[in-house]
């Protein structure tokens, strides 16, 4: 593909993740965006409990349109917790391969799981070939607080023990008052330093729907920092971001 100023792109290519949050877009939606911004991104989640809403035949059309353009799709992990909270691991798992879903989400944010069934399930998921993303932190800021640095690290590196191919680092849809985020989705430049200096940084996923915090994150950790939960209409502006192709980023790469 001739791409329009491609001369002046220092950084044609970043090699990295990003997940998308998919809350409810159309087939001609989805189709239309990709051939813009199919080739910025390579994970998307249908947020939430979201999957349950659709129709199984429109679901299997979209997860095969995004992963012609070589995303991964998945459930968000609120969907694994219902199913495991009802005892009905086997059919889930079942139903995402029915489904064409090709990576889940292992998490515990709004539930309570034992610590050796989470690691199972890590266990579980990789054993059906799926790609497999764990996430760290509560939904509730009063239980995520309980968190530590040195637990939260503890935690991360467990899931990659166990086989997680990627661990997120909880920051929900607002980037507030949660994980790595204050009460204004400020950055806590101390935590971020800590868990990126005791965890392999190639294997985290930051939560980060802010622009701002896109920004401190890239300029911090560098360009390839793995980053999630991106609005599905800012794809282009974070790719932005990474190259130094908007005054954020621009000269400081």
């Amino acid at each position: 593909m001739m791409k329009a100023f491609e001369f002046l792109d220092d950084i044609n290519e970043v090699k990295t993740n990003t997940m998308v949050l998919d809350k409810g877009l159309g087939y001609k939606n989805v189709e239309d965006s990709l051939k813009l911004t199919g080739e910025y991104f390579n994970l998307i989640k249908y947020g939430w409990g979201t999957s349950i809403l659709y129709d199984k035949e429109l679901i299997k059309d979209k997860n095969e349109l995004y992963q012609s353009y070589d995303i991964k799709t998945y459930t968000g992990g609120t969907l694994f917790e219902l199913a495991n909270k009802k005892g009905k691991i086997d059919e889930f798992f079942e139903e995402l391969d029915n489904l064409g879903f090709n990576a889940v989400e292992i998490s515990d944010g709004s539930t309570q799981i034992p610590e050796d069934t989470r690691h199972d399930m890590i266990e579980k998921a990789k054993d059906a070939g799926l790609f497999t993303l764990s996430e760290i932190g509560k939904k509730s800021p009063e239980l995520d607080k309980e968190y530590s640095d040195k637990t939260r690290v503890e935690l991360i590196n467990k899931d990659i023990e166990s086989g997680s191919d990627l661990v997120i680092i909880e920051g929900r849809e607002s980037g507030k008052n949660i994980g790595i985020y204050d009460e204004k989705g400020n950055v806590k430049e101390d935590q971020l330093q800590y868990i990126h200096e005791n965890t392999d940084n190639k294997k985290i996923m930051w939560e980060a729907p802010q622009k701002s915090q896109q920004v401190e994150l890239i300029l911090t950790l560098g360009n390839d920092v793995n980053l999630g939960n991106i609005n599905s209409n800012e794809i282009i502006s974070l790719e932005t971001l990474r190259r130094g192709l908007r005054g954020d980023t621009l000269g400081k790469l």
